[in-house]
């Protein structure tokens, strides 16, 4: 099925509502995804992404029931990754000497996944490929967020195609960012951005800042994943702009694991504290082992302050905190206050061990954090509620 875009621009993509986990089980997927392909079909024909590799076949044969396959004239690859380079094998078959437009890593991150010698064609930034009337511009994006990322804009009709950028995991049967529910779409967006793009928020800042640099008009983004912005489509760019700044809301978040309850009251109690010295501030906690870790590493890019707690168990952490700590340390989150809590039977290291785990993932460590012998007493509660309350202090 092909959906108009504008002019001659169709999105011949795949729609998975049944998705539930992306990057193997690394991102959560509960309202499924897209894998949005585009064919522009001036003088010259072009072909924007394919899909992901389990419904390659599908993908060719729709494909091909849209258009001579022969008539195709560039195929452009943004991104190598194989949710948007699956069906290529699969279409390159069909039409071997077509060339494929990417970047100098495109190539070898293409020949790395399916080890065919294709027509390659090395892009630069600024680089254009004429369709007829209008033309097809180039722009390098490493690391947005993979080395070989590149963004396509199409002069005439104004459309940056923009791949993993401004995109967002979201099945939906409208297509377009003004047909959807806003809340839904907004949750799915900073999700995606907290969980995926992040790490390189400071290259995020610079390309936005280049792209305005060359002043072309801007009509519509289409993504890679998720909806087209076609309705004010400048309202992605502000967000992201705002979120590849150290974002941070006035929240709080307090997440735990616990083995007997011990560990969890002390978050209730320091959660208390906050409260009770700060009326206006959002306080929202999450047991790790009970909760999605995506949906808790969205909260902590929304909080200004994060507390950590977890019981000692055999001079160590627990399992799901660890985890936890690996992934948040792989993203990089900056200026964001932090400390940990927990309660141990006898030889209490965890809060020592979050400390330091906090601190090599580059959150500001305010305190040394405290911890509580087995269940905590009333003493120990009302100091973890003192805690919470010094903490508030701490993050303005």
């Amino acid at each position: 099925m092909k959906i108009k875009i504008k002019n001659n621009i169709y999105w011949v993509g795949k729609t998975d509502w049944e998705l539930r986990t992306f990057h193997g089980y690394e991102y959560s997927t509960h309202r499924g995804s897209s894998y949005n392909s585009y064919l522009i079909k001036e003088d010259k024909i072009a072909l924007i992404d394919t899909v992901w590799k389990p419904f390659s076949k599908e993908f060719v044969e729709n494909l091909a029931s849209e258009i001579d396959l022969n008539k195709i004239d560039y195929v452009i690859a943004n991104h190598a990754e194989i949710d948007h380079s699956g069906a290529l094998p699969e279409l390159m078959e069909l039409i071997p000497d077509k060339p494929v437009y990417c970047t100098e890593n495109g190539i070898r991150s293409l020949k790395g996944h399916y080890h065919k010698d294709w027509n390659f064609k090395p892009i630069k930034t600024g680089m254009r490929l004429s369709l007829g009337s209008k033309e097809l511009v180039f722009i390098e994006a490493p690391m947005l967020h993979w080395p070989d990322s590149m963004f396509v804009y199409l002069t005439g009709d104004n459309v940056l195609f923009s791949n993993d950028a401004f995109g967002q995991h979201y099945a939906n049967e409208y297509l377009f960012n003004d047909k959807v529910d806003q809340c839904e779409l907004f949750q799915e967006a900073i999700k995606y951005y907290a969980n995926i793009l992040t790490p390189f928020s400071p290259l995020v800042k610079k390309k936005i800042e280049e792209f305005i640099s060359l002043n072309l008009p801007l009509d519509i983004i289409c993504t890679s994943h998720g909806v087209i912005w076609r309705d004010n489509p400048i309202q992605i760019v502000e967000k992201y702009m705002k979120w590849a700044d150290n974002y941070a809301e006035n929240q709080i978040t307090l997440i735990y694991d616990t083995m007997w309850d011990g560990t969890k009251r002390m978050a209730e109690h320091i959660a208390k504290g906050i409260k009770q010295a700060d009326r206006d501030v959002t306080v929202k906690l999450y047991n790790v082992s009970l909760s999605d870790k995506n949906d808790i590493v969205t909260e902590i890019f929304k909080s200004k302050g994060i507390l950590i707690g977890s019981p000692t168990i055999n001079r160590g952490i627990l399992s799901a905190i660890a985890g936890l700590q690996e992934e948040i340390r792989g993203l990089g989150f900056k200026k964001k206050k932090t400390a940990a809590f927990g309660t141990y039977g006898w030889s209490g290291e965890s809060v020592k061990m979050l400390t330091e785990g906090l601190k090599s993932a580059g959150f500001e460590v305010v305190n040394d954090g405290i911890k509580a012998l087995w269940n905590p007493d009333n003493k120990s509660l009302e100091e973890c509620i003192t805690f919470g309350k010094s903490f508030v202090e701490l993050c303005k």
